[in-house]
């Protein structure tokens, strides 16, 4: 079962750092990334820059669709009109066929404000302990959600690389 967690560092720098600690406990196998983005939003700025960590993604990465949706419904929403709301609205309906429902998106739109960053990525086989430990010197909020099997699947069939 695959975890997509959002990792919520108290300013525009901390995830480009985690960055590092993400590609550590991978070499020592304490975690596999499956995929990886980052998000950085410095106070001065209106709305956040985004980054997929394609050096991160493993086999069966996902698509910058995917995370192009992601951020999309995330960040950008409140700026549109109503009619674009409302289309928006019934797209982050689907994505709760994939395991990213309302909770999620509102928690980390919430958390994910002018003057901190984030860490997104799509795990398996974490050593949660050492994960943490890992990750406590950069003083992040953790917000995550876990997908079923079947809720991977249908993600990765819909959102997959294509060769």
């Amino acid at each position: 079962m695959a975890t997509l967690s959002v990792w919520r560092f108290n300013n525009p720098e901390g995830a480009g750092r985690a960055v590092g600690i993400l590609e550590r406990l991978q070499k020592q196998d304490l975690i596999t990334v499956q995929d990886a983005a980052i998000v950085s939003w410095p106070l001065e700025r209106r709305r956040p820059k985004t980054k997929q960590l394609h050096n991160l993604a493993g086999v069966g990465a996902l698509s910058g669709s995917f995370w192009g949706l992601l951020f999309g419904l995330l960040f950008f929403v409140p700026l549109f009109g109503m009619a674009v709301g409302a289309a928006m609205g019934a797209v982050s309906g689907s994505m709760v066929d994939v395991g990213i429902d309302d909770d999620f998106i509102d928690a980390v739109r919430s958390e994910v404000q002018p003057g901190t960053s984030a860490l997104f990525v799509m795990t398996t086989d974490a050593v949660q302990d050492e994960v943490r430990a890992a990750f406590s010197e950069e003083n992040p909020k953790l917000v995550h959600t876990n997908l079923s099997g079947e809720e991977e699947a249908r993600l990765r069939d819909y959102f997959a690389e294509e060769d």
